[in-house]
């Protein structure tokens, strides 16, 4: 089993971590986390406040749609509003990160405090999905719970650290996010059907199909031939968890992009869009259902 022995000089601990962070630290191996968690829970915090500011703006940048909504719609507009912010933020913090060296040497267990920064930003996001989703469970169902804890859990072991360089580009999926989103507002303001809906409609399957069928599979094959390379030093349940985390999330990007395909050619018959529901982000913005 390996087990990455990140220089102190590159654990810069800003705070000294509380003892749950201390004890999840020792129980499942994450390092790296004490030198992050601050970062993670100011993360949340952050998208709870973006959460209570679109309560307090929406009414005002958009006077004629967010007052008429239902309190469980305007709840589901101020998510997306987070998700939107979420999705620049994470992908402006990864990007770079493509061709850090350190990374790029070491695709499986590589460190950066960079990265580690842009990791702790992402887990504070499904953290905070997570608590959200436990919350409002009876109005946005289980499955919504179920996949805060999942992608919380699946990026939290990068904090061993593990695979910081692929979860990197796994992360530029948030692209297609803003653009669906876009979709999404453009429904509830009088804009579907729209030419300027179908153009963001027409932008979003691209950047779909760019960033998580063709990118993202060639990603996926290079991620399963470095973990082989070091299978023996990877914990069994980690490359079991791993592999069938990408499989499964291959085959939904090519079970939505079908049916999104579907729901563009509805759309162009009709004036109703047919553009999958987004609600949050990552592969959950991407549930296949009408309103």
């Amino acid at each position: 089993m390996h087990t990455t022995a990140v220089p102190p000089e590159l654990l810069s601990v800003a705070l000294p971590p509380p003892a749950p962070i201390a004890w999840i630290d020792r129980a499942l191996g994450l390092s790296t986390l004490p030198a992050h968690w601050h970062v993670l829970v100011l993360s949340a915090l952050i998208c709870q406040a973006v959460l209570q500011l679109s309560r307090t703006l929406s009414p005002r940048l958009a006077p004629s749609t967010y007052p008429r909504l239902t309190p469980i719609k305007r709840l589901d507009w101020d998510v997306h509003v987070v998700s939107s912010v979420h999705a620049v933020a994470i992908v402006a913090l990864v990007w770079p990160l493509l061709s850090d060296p350190v990374l790029a040497a070491d695709r499986v267990f590589g460190y950066t405090y960079d990265a580690g920064t842009a990791y702790a930003v992402a887990c504070g996001y499904f953290l905070w999905d997570t608590l959200f989703s436990l919350v409002y469970v009876r109005e946005f169902g289980v499955g919504f719970l179920v996949h805060g804890v999942a992608c919380l859990s699946v990026y939290l072991f990068s904090f061993r650290p593990f695979l910081l360089y692929y979860g990197c580009i796994f992360l530029l999926y948030e692209l297609s996010t803003p653009l669906l989103n876009a979709h999404w507002f453009m429904d509830k303001t009088g804009l579907a059907g729209s030419k300027i809906q179908l153009a963001n409609g027409m932008l979003f399957l691209v950047t779909f199909f760019c960033v998580r069928i063709a990118y993202g599979f060639y990603a996926s094959y290079n991620f399963y031939v470095s973990m082989i390379e070091v299978f023996h030093e990877i914990p069994t349940a980690l490359f079991v968890l791993y592999t069938i985390s990408n499989v499964v999330l291959n085959l939904l990007n090519l079970y939505w992009f079908q049916a999104m395909i579907v729901g563009l050619q509805r759309r162009m018959k009709g004036p109703t869009s047919s553009l999958p529901k987004a609600h949050s982000s990552y592969d959950k913005e991407i549930l296949i259902s009408e309103e």
